[in-house]
């Protein structure tokens, strides 16, 4: 089986260059032709003598993959599928709005973490995704060039999956890689501990916790991951760290690392709506420089979960502004097509194909 060249780093690039007999600075080409012009062919390396393509051919290949099916939806979202291996395939989210154009991406086919609110979740966990996988979403998708964001925020727990999308990371961000700034790249978790130690001493990217419940009791019984991580031992973690509500590159903080916390929060009919249930948001936050997501449900079937109204969700954001917390409502786009927030799922669509 061939190994893939997306992915590896400088230093893993110079040991495939060596291996195949060829001077070292081959490997700076090597890494310009991955991730700076994209290609998809070995036969596009234009400055790579035609021998050292033959041999790349033969022992290696790109990593790239185009999307095997699309699904637009009448507000501009649109939802790809991508191919992954052992005919497994994921899902991912461009978003067009104004100015800025968003990717969400996947990081695992299905999840462990098995949220009761989510069709990922209700998949179940199939397979982890390698960083090729992850960074094909990003440059194999037909808008790439429109990119301004990407947010971890598809299929998968990315810290369930932490060595893959570090390496990833890496690659986004990196100067001999894509050269993103992390300050438009966040990740989500539900706060896998060990993962998220790792991802706070080796990136600067921006970092979104999936809240949805402040109290345990209540996270634990409609998120499994409360147990082994409890929301109390992440959120008392994250207050040793440096965080910037309002991190934005344009207008740096001095003093301040930049890197931006925000918790989402899904509204639930009866659930987490009541003025108790935002205080203990109030009380669990305070203290931290962050920002609280409120996400409208996306209703799935045979699921007793109810969403909050549009009023309601104005009404809560005012609550926590007057308690001191900046909150805002995350706009729902590509329900449609099933591409909002908890409709990820590609159980059997690899099979079709």
């Amino acid at each position: 089986m061939r190994q893939i060249l997306s992915g590896m780093t400088p230093k893993e690039l110079e040991a495939v260059v060596a291996g195949l007999g060829q001077p070292r600075f081959v490997a700076k080409q090597l890494a310009q032709w991955l991730y700076q012009k994209q290609i998809f062919s070995f036969d596009e390396m234009t400055n790579v003598s035609k021998k050292m393509r033959e041999l790349l051919a033969e022992h290696y290949e790109l990593g790239r993959r185009r999307p095997v099916d699309k699904s637009v939806s009448k507000d501009g979202t649109v939802k790809y599928l991508f191919p992954a291996a052992d005919g497994r395939t994921v899902e991912a989210v461009f978003i067009p709005d104004h100015d800025r154009a968003t990717l969400c991406v996947s990081s695992q086919v299905g999840c462990k973490m098995g949220c009761r609110f989510c069709m990922t979740g209700r998949q179940g966990f199939e397979a982890n995704l390698t960083a090729a996988e992850i960074l094909n979403q990003i440059y194999s998708l037909p808008e790439h060039e429109r990119l301004t964001n990407i947010v971890f925020m598809g299929q998968g727990e990315p810290f369930d999956n932490t060595d893959e999308v570090m390496r990833a990371l890496e690659v986004l961000t990196a100067d001999w890689g894509l050269a993103w700034s992390p300050k438009r790249i966040t990740v989500s978790t539900v706060g896998v501990m060990k993962g998220l130690s790792r991802f706070i001493r080796e990136s600067r990217c921006n970092l979104a916790i999936s809240l949805h419940f402040a109290h345990g009791a209540d996270r634990a019984a409609h998120m499994p991951a409360q147990r082994p991580y409890p929301i109390e031992d992440v959120v008392e973690m994250l207050r040793h760290e440096d965080f910037c509500r309002d991190a934005d590159e344009e207008n740096p903080r001095e003093g301040s690392h930049q890197r931006r916390l925000s918790f989402e929060y899904i509204l639930f009919e009866g659930l987490n709506d009541k003025v108790h249930h935002l205080d203990k948001i109030v009380r669990l936050l305070r203290g931290l420089d962050c920002r609280v997501n409120l996400i409208p449900f996306h209703a799935i079937p045979d699921s007793p979960y109810m969403g909050a109204s549009a009023e309601k969700l104005m009404h809560i954001r005012n609550y926590l502004t007057s308690k001191g917390l900046f909150a805002t409502v995350r706009a729902s786009r590509g329900q449609d097509i099933e591409a909002a927030c908890g409709l990820l799922n590609t159980r059997h669509k690899g099979e079709k194909r």
